[in-house]
Parts: C-alpha cells; structure tokens; sequence
C-alpha cells in the first residue's frame, strides 16, 4: 500500500491486521535499552552514516503505506483517519523504528504539523513526501540571543528584494540543526507593524549559500544545540511558510505542538496507573536500597507524579482535539514537564545515591541517572520557561490581565531604538 495506492475504505480491523503482519515480517524487535526516537540522550546523536541508514528504514516504511498515515494524499499519505494512525502507533511499539536523532523528533513531532496547519498546498506538495520518506529533516530557527522567553522580539530579519527575500541574522539553541536538512525560520519582515504583527516564517535550506551551522557543548557532553547565523541567505516566495507578517499565529501553532499537545493517540491515556516507577525500582535493586523507607517513598511519590502527569497529557490532548490548538491549554502541559520533570530527576539520585554518579566504562546506561539529573532544569526552560507558562495560562485560559508592557503597540523599529537609549532612570 503505496502513497499513490491509498485505499480510504480500509476498516480499522483490516488496517490493523496490515500494519500488523508488515511490522512483523519487515521489522526488528525493539530494544528496550537503546533511547527511543527524539530522545535527548547522546546515544542519540547519530553520525551521518547512521542517519543515511534509519533514513533507508523511513523509506522504507513510507513505500508500505504506514508514514503519514492520516495525512491528505495529495501530501503523500494515506489520507485515512487518527485512529488509523494511532494503530499503527500501537502495532509498532515493539519494533526498532527509525532513530532520525532529535531532528526527527522535531521534524514529526513539531514542524510537520506546524506545516500542515499554515502552509499552502503547494509548498505541502513539495516538501511532504519528501518529509515522509526521510529525506528532509526540519529543525526550529526560532530563539535569538536576544529573544527567548520574549520570542516576539526576535531581529532576525527578512528583507523583500523583488521576488526574492534576503535573511540576515543569527538563532540559538537549535536542537538538531547539525543533522537537519532544512529550518524553519521565524524572522522580523515589518519593522513598522508592533512586534507580534510584523513577523513571518521561512523555511531555509541549512546546506545553502549564507548560512552557517555551529554546534554548542552542552553540560553532559553532548553537542544537541546549535547557533546559525544567516549571512545575505537567498529565499523565494515559494520558501514562505503560512502568510506575510501573520508568523505570530504560525508560532502559536507550534507552540502547541513544541509543549506536547496535539499528538494522535495522545488524548487516550493508558488505562490504570502502570507499572511501579520502573526505572527508579531497578535503580534501588541494582544498588541494592530497595527496601530503605525513604527511597520506597521516593519510589512511590514519582509514580503518583508520573500517573498524574500521563492523565493531565490526555485531558489537554482531548480539549485540543475538540476546541482546536490552544497554547495556553498546552502551557498545563509544558509546566507540568518543567516542575515534574526536575524533581524525578532529582529523586533519581536521592535514590541511587552516590552510586548513581559513577558508572563502569562500557556500560552504556550506566551515566544514564547522572545525565538525566544534569539536564533536570531543562524542560523548566527550553520551549518556554515555567514562568512564561504561567503568564500563558493565567492570561488565555483564566482570564487574568496583562503583564504591563510598553512595547506592545508600538512600532518594533521605535521598540528597539527606545531600549537601545534605555538608562534605566524612567
């Protein structure tokens, strides 16, 4: 069941026993030990021969019919339904799929869908496929040196040159832009219009002339981020994703999709509480703390937190499916991951304790606990800081006022020639 062979008939039961006797008969068991597609670990930074590889597999499975399950045909999907795709999700889930590195994730989980929601049919059309088969990794040029937490601000500009568009400027913490095919970019296009309306997205070939790609050692070692700098860089009107100066919505789409919203399968949370922690169980047996009163606390008090959190996951994804993307509603999300996510990190080594700081050279999960507390902060900032989750959940979904703000009617070209005067005594 090729793109171009998409039955629309197909029930769900016949469907299943598809994906389930190809999944079966064309792919290897999955092991539980090697991190899952999009995960932060550096076993999951691949070299570029390893990615050519799992690209092989993507085509692979795009060819059977099982990519782009629910996308439109004209796209290069299959053009049927959700619960098509979420069976797939489910037949699959023993099997080795595709490890495309963190790019992929961003590319699956954010950009495609991003994509589908705002840019037009054309461009659809011709990065779509190519999406699906691997072929194109998409990463996020959307934070600046000088605008994170406030990502309207951003000064990487784009400036109308006939039919072309010249980009200039400079991203930050870019997760995956080593290994990604093509960004998208947020860039200043207005500098009349206030700062929310004068913004548009692009998306940018990495490989072309202008634009260099500089990776970031991070504190565990690994290299996942990433700064770009966009020198007199060459764009069409056939590069311009969703509509002129309209990027602020664009963004806000992402946004939901960035904190985890809006994923097929993600509104049915599995049915019970699961299983006991049990990554934090076999930490206290391998060193042997098992039965110590506190750490069987610890123990229980994650998995309460990590129940709670699959449950509040399913109620955002469902409130989405019904009322449409809603940033603020996935902001629960977000702030759940950074306050939740810090403390299991931290109760991670509570648990094993010293121990869980050293490992053996060779094991490969042995620095999996001291990695994972390393990066506990993490989610409290990347995508949005837990205070700017807050504002987001205060002002759209409980009604609250406004931040005071001085720049947010006035021209953005006023806006940075103010702050660039600013002294600081008005």
């Amino acid at each position: 069941m090729t793109a171009t062979q998409t039955d629309e008939t197909i029930s769900l039961d016949e469907f299943r026993e598809k994906a389930r006797t190809w999944a079966a008969a064309n792919l290897e068991p999955r092991d539980h030990s090697a991190p899952g597609p999009g995960s932060r670990s550096a076993a999951n930074h691949p070299t570029w021969e390893a990615l050519a590889i799992e690209r092989q597999l993507q085509a692979k499975i795009y060819e059977a019919g099982f990519a782009g399950i629910a996308w439109p045909v004209e796209y290069g999907g299959q053009g049927l339904t959700p619960e098509h795709d979420s069976i797939w999700v489910e037949e699959s889930a023993e099997y080795t799929l595709p490890n495309l590195g963190v790019a992929g994730g961003t590319t699956f989980g954010v950009c495609a869908p991003t994509m589908l929601a705002h840019a037009s049919t054309e461009f659809m059309r011709r990065h779509g496929p190519e999406i699906l088969r691997g072929n194109e990794l998409f990463c996020q040029f959307f934070s600046e040196p000088g605008a994170g937490s406030d990502l309207a601000g951003v000064t990487t500009r784009a400036d109308r040159d006939g039919e072309r568009w010249i980009l200039n400027g400079s991203k930050i913490w870019t997760s995956g832009a080593a290994f990604a095919d093509w960004g998208m970019c947020l860039a200043r296009t207005d500098w009349d219009a206030p700062k929310h309306r004068g913004l548009t997205w692009f998306a940018v070939k990495i490989d072309q002339p202008g634009v260099t790609v500089q990776p970031i050692r991070e504190i565990n070692g690994s290299m996942e981020f990433c700064q770009e700098f966009f020198d007199d860089v060459q764009l069409s009107e056939d590069d311009v994703i969703g509509d002129v100066n309209q990027g602020w919505r664009v963004a806000q789409t992402m946004l939901v999709f960035e904190r985890g919203a809006g994923r097929a399968g993600s509104e049915r949370a599995p049915q019970g509480p699961g299983r006991l922690a049990p990554d934090l169980v076999s930490l206290a047996k391998k060193f042997d703390r098992e039965q110590i009163p506190t750490v069987r606390q610890l123990i229980a008090q994650a998995h309460i937190n990590d129940y709670a959190s699959r449950q509040l996951a399913s109620r955002i994804a469902g409130h989405i499916k019904k009322g449409g993307a809603n940033s603020g509603i996935a902001a629960y999300g977000k702030l759940a991951q950074g306050t939740l996510g810090a403390a299991r990190s931290r109760m991670a080594i509570e648990i094993g304790g010293a121990n869980a700081l050293v490992w053996q050279e060779g094991d490969t999960n042995g620095s999996a606990t001291a990695v994972t507390y390393l990066n506990g902060r993490l989610g409290g900032i990347a995508g949005g800081t837990n205070e700017v989750q807050r504002n987001g959940i205060g002002e759209r979904v409980l009604g609250l006022p406004r931040e005071p703000a001085f720049d947010i009617h006035k021209p953005f070209r006023e806006v940075v020639r103010d702050a660039a005067n600013w002294t600081g005594n008005e």
